[in-house]
């Protein structure tokens, strides 16, 4: 769901060889991505070279704004567009569940701490003019649970309640974030608030790629961002998640955001078996049709996104063994730089 109205839905890298860098990180069998990010016209300011498959050069890369992918296994995919920050609308809220999680740790199997809803995040619930979650006031509601109803629907007020709870204030809790920024190496990133309305929270694709593969390493944050759906605490009211690609082609998540400042903004993650191993598949699409109505630029970043994610999986190699061009497992791929 977006920043924007709650009923709306919410360059070039240079082309080198395949990354052999492969390293098992987790005990649930995740795995750290090799390589650095890529250089070359359209990628981030100030990254080193890296090697990134041929074929990346091919992908149906979105024909606007920026984007940046990688496969757990093979590394960077490159990114496309210049790497300038820009809003990232309610893609902020990956970040504050980060924060949230680092501070406050939550196993698969736990809800975490309880939180008193106070009355401004209750009221706040009816807004008209953003994307909200319903809390009732004095309610006591677990970790877990805020969690949910801040990623699923995008609920600005959850997001802001969370802040308080942990910092104090929006202020003190931004602190935090930009810390967290800081020591993920998101250098051309800077957060103002914990959901995202702020247009003056900017980032890049390349920057939030790398809170991606970050915060996809929590088992209880990917069981939360893979939720179709869930029943409100409290008042009944069911609650689908934002994100339409749920479910489809191998995505098991991960945030929406769209705003007028913003556009259309979508951060996903998918899956792709490999020699019979599920690998992660990460990429953020970012400032589609921006300046249009929320809803039309959030449609359009879920069509960017869903032909690079069918892109990436068709031309996956059956096998990780490294060298340049590896062929294509399946579909040819389509033009490069459009949708």
């Amino acid at each position: 769901m977006s920043t924007g109205p709650r009923r709306s839905p919410h360059g070039r890298s240079a082309v080198l060889y395949l990354s052999a860098a492969l390293l098992a990180s987790t005990a649930a069998g995740w795995y750290t991505f090799g390589g650095e990010e890529p250089s070359g016209p359209g990628a981030a300011p100030g990254t080193g070279s890296a090697a990134v498959p041929s074929w990346s050069r091919d992908l149906p890369w979105p024909a606007e704004g920026q984007s940046s992918a990688e496969v757990e296994g093979l590394g960077s995919l490159g990114t496309r567009g210049e790497q300038t920050p820009v809003p990232i609308a309610s893609i902020t809220k990956v970040m504050t569940a980060y924060v949230i999680l680092t501070h406050h740790p939550l196993s698969a199997d736990e809800q975490g701490t309880e939180v008193t809803a106070d009355r401004q995040a209750a009221d706040e619930s009816y807004s008209a003019t953003e994307s909200t979650a319903p809390l009732v006031a004095d309610r006591h509601y677990t970790q877990r649970q805020l969690l949910e109803l801040m990623m699923l629907p995008s609920g600005n007020n959850v997001a802001r309640l969370l802040a308080r709870w942990d910092a104090g204030s929006q202020e003190e809790f931004a602190k935090k974030m930009n810390k967290a920024a800081s020591e993920l190496g998101m250098d051309r990133t800077i957060y103002t608030g914990a959901s995202g309305m702020e247009p003056s929270t900017k980032s890049t694709a390349a920057d939030q790629l790398k809170l991606a593969r970050a915060v996809m390493k929590n088992e209880a944050f990917r069981q939360i961002v893979a939720t179709p759906s869930l029943t409100a605490p409290g008042t009944g009211a069911q609650i689908r998640n934002s994100n339409r690609l749920l479910g489809q082609d191998g995505v098991i998540g991960l945030k929406t955001g769209s705003s007028t400042p913003a556009g259309g903004n979508l951060m996903w993650a998918a899956t792709e078996n490999i020699e019979g191993t599920p690998r992660l598949i990460l990429g953020v699409v970012l400032h589609q049709q921006a300046g249009t109505h929320p809803a039309q630029a959030m449609t359009a970043a879920f069509d960017a996104s869903h032909t690079l994610i069918t892109a990436i999986r068709n031309a996956l190699p059956p096998t990780l063994t490294p060298g340049p061009g590896v062929p294509a497992k399946g579909a040819a791929l389509g033009r490069s730089g459009g949708r």
